[in-house]
């Protein structure tokens, strides 16, 4: 791969640029994974810094921008038609989640899930359906990006979520073997759905 362009000035904000928004809540963790996927998309530090800066301020402008128009307004604006709509059951409620897909991770969706009346209730990358997912079974296979919150969660059953640093960010606790057959009490961290690191390891 090449060096990462020169910054360059803002463009229409799209799917290129929500990308680099979800890269921006990864660098903190993993900045040389970040780095190739900048590579990658042909971007710089700054045009990334300034496309998580525009998504906050439309997250927080309500009916000042065209994309203040509530979650799901925004993300039709921004990455157009979702590839999927299907209900989903939660408790006693009838949700709906809407998928669409995410370039740099082709195996991967970005899910939107709406209560009833359409407040969003989360929003994270989970695995396309039909899509390999990996072979979790031991400490060694949770490796960054490599898995979501889900994947883990069955994978390592009983996980316990626990509250994370930021927005977007989640941290799950769970006991794992090794490939010697020790046991390991974990607590792994997630950015938007996606495996980033497991502290002290």
């Amino acid at each position: 791969m090449g060096p990462v362009r020169p910054d360059t000035p803002a463009e229409p904000f799209g799917p290129r640029q929500f990308q680099l928004v979800l890269l921006r809540r990864m660098a903190d963790f993993q900045p040389g994974l970040v780095l190739d996927a900048l590579r990658e998309l042909d971007a710089g530090r700054t045009e990334m810094r300034e496309a998580n800066r525009r998504w906050q301020a439309w997250q927080s402008a309500g009916g000042r921008s065209p994309y203040g128009r509530g979650a799901v307004a925004r993300y039709r604006s921004v990455l157009g038609e979702p590839e999927a709509v299907e209900p989903r059951r939660v408790g006693d409620l009838d949700c709906r989640a809407l998928r669409w897909p995410v370039p740099l991770w082709p195996d991967l969706r970005l899910e939107v899930l709406t209560a009833p009346g359409g407040a969003v209730w989360n929003e994270w990358l989970v695995r396309a359906p039909g899509a390999a997912g990996p072979d979790l079974r031991t400490v060694e296979d949770l490796r960054p990006w490599s898995c979501t919150v889900d994947e883990v969660a069955r994978a390592f059953a009983p996980a316990r979520p626990m509250e994370g640093s930021a927005p977007s960010r989640w941290r799950l606790a769970f006991t794992a073997p090794d490939r010697e057959g020790g046991r390991h009490e974990v607590i792994a961290e997630f950015t938007w759905g996606l495996l980033q690191r497991l502290p002290g390891r």
